[in-house]
C-alpha cells in the first residue's frame, strides 16, 4: 500500500465514519468514505465490542470499496468523558559546548513529560507545548537555534482512560485493522474546520455529536484547553421521545425534519402530524412546542459549556467567536442560540480545504473529525500543526545562529 494514503475512523455514538485519503502533490484526494449506524458506544465509550467492529467493519467496507483499494492501518478519533487535561511546566539543561538548543534538546523535554505522575489507570495521549522558555524569555514558540543554560515548556497534556483506549483498539483489530495513531476528536475537527487565522486570535470549537459534545479552545496556534462533555444530540432526542411519548426514530426524524434549537429562529409555526401508536390515535403539535423542548436541553448544554469557558480563563480571549459543527450543530437555529448564550458571534464549521476526489461530498459537519483526522497526512502542511507545534517546521527553519554567520559571511566577501 502507499505511503500517502491515509484513513481517518470516527467511532461516533451513533455511527462509524470511515474516510480514505491520497496526497497529491500539495493537496489531500479524497478517495472513498463510508458510514455504518453504531449501536456500540454510549457517550464516547466503546460498550459493546462485537457491535463497534462490525460497525467499523461495515463502514470501512463501504469505504474501502468506493476507493478501490486495501487498507490496514487506520487513525482513529478519540473522545469521551473519561479524557482529562492538565497544564505542565518542565525544564532540562543544555550541556553541549556552544549551548545551542536542537531538536535533540526537544526531544528529551518531550521524554521528560512522560514522566509525570498521573493516574495509574489513565496514560498520555498529547503533549502540545504552548511556549518554550530560554533562560527565562518566555514567548517562544521555536527555541532551535538559540542559546541558552536552561530549556523550559508549558505543556497542555491531554491523558485518556487506558481501559476506554484498549476498547477502542479491541474493536479495530477485531474489525480487521491497526490503530496507526488515536487522535482527540475535538482537535481533529480544530483542524479540519477552522481557519489559520482563527486559530491564532482565538477561538472555541464546540463539537455536538450523538453522545458528546467536544470543546477545543485554540488560540495563537496552539491548543490551550480541552473538555468532553456528556451531554449531545441524543440527549435532544431522547427528551422529544419522552414529552411525546414516541418511539425513538420518530423523534429523532422530527428533531432533524422540523425541530429549531431557538423560537427566534421558527420561520413559520406550523402543526406536525404524529402518528398514532397502539390504541391512540394521530395527534399533532406546533413547531413551536417541538422547539420548546428542544430548545432547553440545548440552551443548558451551551451553558455548561460557557461556565467552562469561563473557568478556563479563556472566554475573554476568543477574538474570533465560537464554531460549532458536528451532526448536532446542523439543529436550525444553533447559531442563533449560541451567540444568544455565549454573547459572541457564533458560525457553523464544515470541513475545509480537502482538495480533490470526492470532497464535495462530505463538506458537512458531520464529517469534522473524520476529515480532521486525515488532514494529518505525513508530508503536508497539516502534519501535527497544532499536536507537536510545528516540530516539522522547527527542524526545517534554519537556526538565528546560522543566518548571522552566513550574513557575516557574506559582507566578508564585499
Amino acid at each position: 500500500m502507499k505511503e500517502n494514503i491515509i484513513t481517518g475512523l470516527d467511532l461516533g455514538t451513533t455511527k462509524v465514519c470511515a474516510l480514505i485519503a491520497e496526497k497529491e502533490e500539495n493537496r489531500i484526494n479524497i478517495l472513498g468514505f463510508g458510514i455504518a449506524p453504531n449501536e456500540g458506544l454510549n457517550r464516547g465509550l466503546v460498550a459493546n465490542i462485537a457491535k463497534t467492529a462490525e460497525a467499523i467493519s461495515e463502514a470501512m467496507k463501504i469505504a474501502t470499496n468506493r476507493a478501490g483499494i486495501s487498507i490496514k492501518d487506520v487513525t482513529v478519533g478519540v473522545a469521551g468523558e473519561h479524557i482529562k487535561s492538565i497544564r505542565h511546566r518542565n525544564y532540562i539543561t543544555i550541556s553541549n559546548p556552544d549551548k545551542e538548543i536542537t531538536q535533540e534538546d526537544l526531544d528529551r523535554l518531550q521524554e521528560d513529560v512522560k514522566t509525570i505522575r498521573k493516574p495509574a489507570e489513565f496514560q498520555i495521549l498529547h503533549i502540545i507545548p504552548e511556549e518554550y522558555i530560554v533562560d527565562y524569555q518566555g514567548g517562544i514558540d521555536n527555541p532551535i537555534g538559540m542559546c541558552g543554560s536552561k530549556l523550559e515548556a508549558v505543556n497542555h497534556i491531554i491523558m485518556a482512560s487506558d481501559s476506554a483506549l484498549r476498547n477502542i483498539k479491541k474493536s479495530v483489530e477485531r474489525a480487521g485493522y491497526n490503530v496507526n495513531n488515536l487522535i482527540l476528536q475535538p482537535i481533529a475537527s480544530g483542524l479540519s474546520v477552522l481557519e489559520d487565522n482563527e486559530k491564532d486570535l482565538g477561538t472555541a470549537l464546540i463539537d455536538i455529536g450523538g453522545g458528546t459534545t467536544d470543546v477545543a479552545i485554540f488560540y495563537r496556534n496552539c491548543v490551550k484547553y480541552t473538555k468532553v462533555f456528556g451531554v449531545a444530540g441524543n440527549h435532544v432526542t431522547n427528551d422529544i421521545r419522552e414529552a411525546l411519548g414516541i418511539v425513538r426514530q420518530d423523534a429523532e426524524n422530527m428533531k432533524k425534519e422540523f425541530g429549531y434549537a431557538d423560537q427566534n429562529a421558527i420561520i413559520k409555526d406550523e402543526d406536525i402530524f404524529i402518528k398514532g401508536i397502539g390504541a391512540r390515535g394521530n395527534i399533532r403539535i406546533p413547531i413551536s412546542l417541538l422547539t420548546q423542548i428542544i430548545s432547553v436541553r440545548m440552551r443548558e448544554l451551551f451553558m455548561l459549556v460557557d461556565n467552562e469557558l469561563k473557568n478556563s480563563q479563556f472566554k475573554n480571549k476568543l477574538k474570533a467567536g465560537i464554531v460549532l459543527t458536528g451532526g448536532g450543530s446542523l439543529l436550525k437555529g444553533c447559531v442563533e442560540l449560541a451567540e444568544e448564550v455565549f454573547g459572541i458571534p457564533a458560525r457553523i464549521g464544515v470541513p475545509l480545504d480537502l482538495g480533490g476526489g470526492l470532497s464535495n461530498e462530505i463538506e458537512s459537519p458531520e464529517f469534522a473529525t473524520v476529515a480532521g483526522l486525515i488532514k494529518r497526512l505525513p508530508g503536508t502542511e497539516y502534519e501535527d500543526t497544532i499536536i507537536k507545534k510545528g516540530k516539522k517546521e522547527m527542524q526545517n527553519k534554519t537556526p538565528r545562529k546560522n543566518v548571522f554567520r552566513k550574513l557575516k559571511e557574506f559582507f566578508d566577501e564585499l
